[in-house]
């Protein structure tokens, strides 16, 4: 199995209010129950998808059996991502409304790891036999400059393209389509335009609405394919000198692809397009009711078709096709993808830590771990279960996407980063409204990227 690396995807979860439980007890802090220990987690915005609470329902269980007088308080934070990030960093600057453990996105732990607000947790690692199984890609996007550990992943992901192949056959595309270039895939939008009316040719996430998807599942899927060969250099961030890059061809070349897609209407309305709910109508209408043609987005949307999932679509797999994102002009390695994940961390005005750690445990067993990644359609990152023929064969989709392990990025997780994605939301917003054109919306950029990191920015 290829090595993959951690940032999971940015998916959304729900769950329905469960009944507080507590678990083991250890140190308290400040009015904490030493029985108890608070799980706070990203809950979908659409109440159908119970993934995640059936999952964390059923840990809870476990736990609280193997550890009699102990309870659990699953502590759902319901909100779109980006007032998610928000409402976790408020919750995390007291004793008083900390959770014991929380749902960490990879891109903004190294921000919550510089503002103190984890704590590490290589001593209990240290101790714990199954650290062994993480491959070491995903041990890295949780660890902070000062080279500690904050967060245990529980997954990975890749993005590539969708396509109806019903919507292909109308419009008289192969249904084995692979593109090869960024032209291959405007042409299969522009041959849905001309020939199936009433459908949505090509969504590409945008905008600041839809946050870190626009970003990594639109933007990064673009601008990582300008490159050239493998393992290039980063094209947002220069180790070297450890400065941001500012906007060059690449990098407007990927807003002009942003500006094709909506200038030429070959992607939703813009009002749909800025709805910071429209990936939920995407995978929960727009695919399932072939009125999208190709959608540029993850390998986890099965989670939204699973029995049991309020959006069951058991014909997702004959229904549609999988393609590789193409590199600009098909250059090596042919393909990209984007890689993210999330990590289960610690906070650092924790209550209860120990407790929170044994719960991470409990989560974290070959079992547990190979059943959220098949749940979830995600991709393993313990070395365990990704050689369990059990997971390999769970999931039509599933080989796709680990395979484009071999070529994906990831993000460059600094502290800045955050503010950098949404200087790149802005500027992709700008060139999807079209109140800027794609060397503004580039300028724009670069003054935003210069005040998000101090000016600690090159020109590549």
């Amino acid at each position: 199995m290829p090595v993959r690396s951690t940032v999971r995807f940015t998916a959304l979860f729900t769950l329905t209010a469960l009944a507080s439980t507590s678990l083991a007890a250890c140190s308290s802090g400040s009015g904490s129950d030493p029985d108890t220990v608070k799980v706070s987690f990203k809950q979908s915005t659409d109440n159908s998808i119970k993934v995640m609470d059936t999952y964390l329902g059923d840990i809870k269980k476990q736990f609280e059996k193997a550890n009699p007088g102990k309870k659990v308080e699953l502590v759902p934070i319901k909100a779109p991502d980006s007032e998610y990030y928000t409402k976790l960093q408020q919750m995390l600057r007291s004793p008083k409304t900390a959770p014991d453990l929380v749902y960490e996105d990879t891109f903004l732990i190294n921000s919550d790891i510089t503002s103190g607000y984890l704590k590490p947790l290589d001593d209990y690692l240290a101790d714990w036999k199954d650290w062994d199984q993480f491959i070491d890609t995903a041990k890295a996007a949780a660890k902070g400059e000062d080279g500690k550990t904050y967060g245990v992943p529980d997954g990975t992901d890749t993005r590539g393209l969708w396509f109806s192949k019903d919507v292909f056959a109308k419009a008289g595309l192969p249904a084995d389509w692979q593109p090869k270039t960024w032209d291959e895939v405007l042409d299969a939008a522009r041959t849905i335009k001309e020939k199936v009316p009433g459908v949505t040719p090509l969504n590409v996430y945008t905008g600041k609405p839809a946050g870190e998807m626009a970003t990594m599942q639109g933007f990064e899927m673009l601008l990582y394919g300008t490159g050239t060969g493998e393992g290039g250099s980063d094209p947002l961030y220069d180790k070297g000198s450890k400065k941001w890059i500012t906007a060059g061809q690449g990098f407007e070349d990927s807003l002009s692809f942003v500006e094709t897609v909506y200038k030429e209407k070959l992607g939703p309305e813009v009002s749909d397009a800025l709805d910071p709910n429209f990936s939920t109508k995407i995978r929960g209408e727009l695919l399932p009711q072939g009125k999208l043609g190709i959608a540029l987005d993850g390998s986890w949307l099965p989670q939204d078709w699973l029995e049991g999932s309020g959006h069951e679509w058991p014909e997702w797999s004959k229904e549609l096709g999988l393609a590789a994102m193409p590199t600009q002009n098909g250059q090596a390695p042919g393909r990209v993808s984007m890689s993210g994940g999330w990590t289960w961390s610690i906070p650092d005005k924790a209550g209860n830590p120990d407790l929170a750690f044994e719960f991470i445990k409990t989560m974290q067993t070959k079992a547990n771990a190979q059943k959220w990644y098949i749940a979830n359609s995600g991709i393993s990152v313990r070395e365990d279960v990704a050689n369990d023929p059990a997971y390999v064969d769970a999931q039509p989709g599933i080989k796709f996407f680990t395979d484009l392990v071999a070529d994906t990025h990831y993000r460059p997780a600094y502290p800045a980063y955050p503010k950098v994605s949404v200087a790149i939301q802005e500027a992709m917003e700008g060139v999807t409204t079209g109140d800027k054109s794609v060397q503004e919306a580039a300028r724009g950029y670069d003054e935003a990227l210069k005040e998000a990191t101090d000016n600690q920015v090159v020109t590549k």
